[in-house]
């Protein structure tokens, strides 16, 4: 088996990195996620493909949760492999993170915000991916019948256990947020980064005051979904494809890709254009130019889509 050896210009190859909130991260603008194409039932090859593409130009987080896959597990499984073939010797140039709050097995520790499942979860990923501790780890979702406090204490004596450097929270509402912000703050292991859906067609990180927030109290924040689920690209300007996640009822219904939407979707596309880029690339730039965003998380089933999403910070890429 051929040994992997980065490409020595990999920090110059046109990636762009940006301090999260007020700390000493700074995280590449373009984020690679592992919610889809790198489970157990993906090819692990093109996994390792697409990996060593995204550190190779630069790309040096890894977004993971426990239940990324399909199957649950098996994207951090696929991480682990990774590292064992590839990424070892590059440990400490790499920022994983990793999440819990969704369901995750059987039964009632499996799933939301109790102390339990999170520290048992997090013990499970590490196994997993084959680390002995995270950069960052994130509760997943808020969780309104456990006590905040419960949650939170949960998030300050992981770092103190040394199984995460950061913690951060992910699709929290706004007061539960500030909350979070404070306590994490007052027990000297503030909150690193907000993770959040923001894109061109849904801003509510804007329109509820979350990224104010975060930059008030500066901490990180990071979009997933910026493409909306491939909305944001090209692939529904004339329709929904045969082989599109909407055609298959995959994370996207059908009856969202309405005629304003199209007619919205065409003339984003066209001013895209204009400007000699991609209604994709388009897209991603807006989220990073909104004020308090750190960086964009992307999917990617080839290499060649992950370089097409990159030229949001380069054409030259």
């Amino acid at each position: 088996m051929e040994k992997y050896i980065a490409n020595a210009l990999r920090y110059e190859n046109g990636m762009q990195y940006e301090r999260c909130g007020r700390s000493g991260v700074l995280l590449p603008k373009v984020s690679l996620g592992f919610w889809h194409n790198f489970g157990g039932n993906d090819p692990y090859e093109r996994s390792k493909e697409i990996t060593r593409y995204a550190f190779d130009h630069g790309i040096t987080h890894f977004d993971l949760a426990n239940n990324y896959g399909p199957p649950y597990g098996s994207a951090e499984e696929t991480l682990g492999m990774l590292m064992e073939e590839d990424f070892r010797p590059y440990r400490d140039e790499l920022f994983i993170s990793t999440k819990a709050g969704y369901d995750m097995w059987p039964g009632p520790y499996g799933n939301w915000g109790s102390r339990k499942y999170l520290l048992a979860s997090l013990d499970q990923s590490l196994r997993r991916m084959h680390l002995d501790y995270v950069d960052l780890f994130y509760s997943h979702r808020f969780d309104p019948a456990t006590p905040i406090d419960e949650t939170l204490q949960a998030l300050v004596d992981i770092v103190r256990a040394g199984k995460a450097l950061y913690v951060g929270i992910s699709r929290w509402p706004l007061e539960a947020t500030r909350t979070a912000f404070r306590y994490l703050r007052e027990h000297d292991v503030p909150c690193l980064i907000y993770q959040g859906k923001l894109n061109m067609l849904n801003r509510e990180p804007q329109q509820e005051g979350i990224l104010d927030l975060c930059r008030e109290s500066g901490v990180g924040f990071i979009s997933f979904s910026p493409l909306a689920q491939g909305l944001l690209t090209d692939r529904y300007l004339n329709g929904i494809p045969e082989d599109s996640r909407m055609s298959k009822g995959k994370f996207l219904r059908k009856d969202m890709l309405t005629e304003e939407l199209i007619v919205q979707l065409r003339s984003w596309n066209a001013e895209a254009q204009a400007h000699g880029e991609t209604l994709a690339e388009m897209a991603l730039r807006w989220t990073l130019e909104q004020p308090g965003v750190t960086s964009v998380l992307v999917g990617a089933s080839s290499t060649e889509q992950l370089q097409k999403n990159m030229k949001c910070l380069n054409p030259k890429i």
